[in-house]
Order: structure tokens, then C-alpha cells, then sequence
């Protein structure tokens, strides 16, 4: 076998880029901001919703309406605010709802399609819409939609202080992997200890946190706190992520790269990065973005794609019945240009 260096299998993010807003000047003052990204996200920024959509013939077995009655649990769980839309298509009632989905989803799937099939739809980037998942009805609940062991650890660390929580998808142990790739793993885990170690002693939270314009809502304590969950491929319940993630980036997975995930806020993954792009460098200078003031509110005009996950954020952070901060309609209207940074491609 012919070896390949990343370059030439095509795997690089040279193009990911951070988007850092710089607030226009008002009058003689600037609008200002000194939170933290990660405590603004953790605090002001809603999950995107998603899309459940089930495609059945006919009524649904009870053995099929307590598995859809499961989902939509999790799905509920999230809050009003961000609780996901689910729609039935029964496609024996013409004309069916989303039948041309259901047409492409026939055209391009491969094996065989078992009804009831339920196709998820999430945001992944701006303007961007996925089918995030689809699959039969019965394996909803074993792939982990919206809900999943992993994503459980994420939000308990999240709402305990933890800036950002660096997910490792370790590669396929049952696929051999490239010798180079094997290597990238072992750097990138070591670059992850590095870049904590530093960190640790060079990093410091914004000044005028409390100050007005900069308050904080949430009980929740403020921390410059990393850490890293892994996520083994051979685990089925987390099966979601892993197809999530891989797609994302399919020549390192087959690789037999891990992917690093860094996550922060309330479950917003900000990249997903090959193991042979991950460096120390890298890891301070993001997580140095993610730890620094918010100069930009706007959730649209920063990186990343939320995580599906069954939490109830705001009641989490703020208390039943409370509600989350508002936004300051007239910051969020200025006409702000994003200065954008490139990430460095690594090796």
C-alpha cells in the first residue's frame, strides 16, 4: 500500500475559519462586552432546532408508537424554546408530506428502506440543512438521536463550569490504520496535554466581568476549566455522533485518524478536526477565542453547528419558570463585519 500524506489524500481545514466581530463605535462609546464566548454561548445562545420527520404506510404498530412516543420524550425535553419539530408522512395518504426527501432518500440509499423510516433534519452552518441521520424507526433509539451516554456527560460538565470540552473520537480499532496516522493520534493527544498545561497558567478571564453590559445571569460558576471525553467508535450508542462527525471528515476517518471535537456553551461544537491537523498552537489559539471576551453576540456570525441534545437549557441554567436573559436588540443590529482568522493547517 502506497503511503499518503494528508495533503495528498485531500484532508485539510485550511479553510475553517474564527469569526471575530468587532463592535462598530455608537456615538463617542463603544458597546462592549467582557463575558467570556463560552459563558455568552453557555448563556444567551438558543440549540438550533431540528427536524423529525417519519415516514410510515398506514397506522403504526404499538411496538412502533411506544418507540415514537420514546423519541418524542427526548425530543420534548429539550424546552419550548428549542424543542424539535416531528412530523408523520404517511406515505399509503397521497400526495405524502416531504415526498421529494422521500424520493432522494430512496434514490440514494443503498440498502433496503424498512418503514416506519425517520429521516432527522438539523442546521449545520449558516444556511445549511442536513439529513443529520435516517434510518428505520426501531433503531432510533439504539443509535442515540437526541439523546446518548456522551452527550449526558457533555451537558453535566458544561452546566458545572467546564469552558470547553475537547470530544475524542478515537479511530475504528477494527480498521487498520495508516502508520503516519497512528502517529497524528498519539501528537494530537499530546498536543491536547500540552495546550492544557499552558493554559492552565497563562490564561486569564477578561476584565469587567459584572460590569454593566457584562453581567452574569447563571449561578453556574465561572472557570477556566478544560477537559477532554472520549467517544469509542465501537460503542453503539453513541452511533449518532460518530456517522455526525466521520461525515464531516470522511478521508481522515478512513484514515483511521480521531477526530477532535472542541465543545463549549450549550453543546456547540465549534470544528471537527483530523487528528493530523490538531497541534498545541492550535489547541491555545482556540481555546484562547473561546475564553476571551465576546466581541461578537451574534450566534449566526460565529463558527459552529449545535449538537442534538435532550436538556432544558434555560431551566438548567436559570431556574423553572425563569426565563433566560434578552438580547440587546440594538448591538445585535449593527452593522458589524466579521475580521476572519484562519485556522492553521497543522502538517
Amino acid at each position: 500500500m502506497n503511503k499518503r500524506t494528508p495533503s495528498q489524500a485531500g484532508v485539510s481545514i485550511a479553510t475553517a475559519l474564527i469569526a471575530v466581530c468587532v463592535f462598530l463605535m455608537s456615538g463617542s462609546a463603544a458597546v462592549a462586552c467582557n463575558i467570556p464566548v463560552f459563558r455568552y454561548a453557555l448563556e444567551r445562545w438558543q440549540p438550533d432546532n431540528c427536524e423529525l420527520i417519519l415516514f410510515h404506510r398506514g397506522p403504526l404498530t404499538p411496538d412502533q408508537q411506544q418507540m415514537l412516543n420514546q423519541l418524542d420524550e427526548q425530543r420534548t425535553a429539550r424546552g419550548e424554546e428549542t424543542a424539535s419539530t416531528l412530523t408523520l408522512s404517511d406515505l399509503a395518504s397521497p400526495p405524502p408530506l416531504h415526498v421529494n426527501l422521500w424520493n432522494s432518500i430512496q434514490t440514494t440509499t443503498n440498502r433496503k428502506i424498512t418503514e416506519p423510516y425517520l429521516v432527522v433534519r438539523m442546521k449545520l452552518g449558516k444556511g445549511r440543512v442536513v439529513n443529520g441521520w435516517h434510518g428505520p424507526l426501531s433503531d432510533a433509539a439504539t443509535v442515540g438521536i437526541l439523546d446518548s451516554p456522551a452527550r449526558r456527560e457533555l451537558a453535566r460538565r458544561l452546566l458545572s463550569g467546564h469552558s470547553v470540552v475537547w470530544v475524542m473520537v478515537r479511530a475504528d480499532r477494527n480498521v487498520e490504520s495508516l502508520p503516519e496516522s497512528q502517529d497524528f493520534n498519539s501528537k494530537a493527544e499530546t498536543a491536547l496535554k500540552t495546550g492544557f498545561s499552558w493554559l492552565s497558567t497563562n490564561l486569564e478571564l477578561p476584565e469587567g466581568i459584572g460590569l454593566p453590559g457584562s453581567e452574569l445571569h447563571s449561578e453556574i460558576p465561572l472557570l477556566l476549566k478544560f477537559s477532554t471525553l472520549e467517544i469509542n467508535r465501537e460503542d453503539l450508542k453513541e452511533s449518532f455522533l460518530i456517522k455526525l462527525f466521520s461525515e464531516l471528515q470522511p478521508e481522515a476517518t478512513r484514515r483511521g485518524e480521531d477526530l477532535i471535537i472542541p465543545v463549549f456553551g450549550r453543546g456547540r461544537a465549534l470544528e471537527v478536526i483530523p487528528a493530523s491537523v490538531l497541534t498545541s498552537p492550535l489547541v491555545k489559539d482556540l481555546t484562547v477565542f473561546l475564553s476571551g471576551a465576546c466581541s461578537c453576540q451574534v450566534k449566526e456570525q460565529n463558527p459552529g453547528f449545535d449538537l442534538l441534545m435532550s436538556v432544558d437549557w434555560n431551566t438548567k441554567l436559570f431556574g423553572e419558570g425563569n426565563a433566560p436573559p434578552s438580547f440587546k436588540a440594538d448591538r445585535d443590529r449593527l452593522n458589524q463585519k466579521p475580521e476572519l482568522l484562519t485556522i492553521p493547517t497543522g502538517n
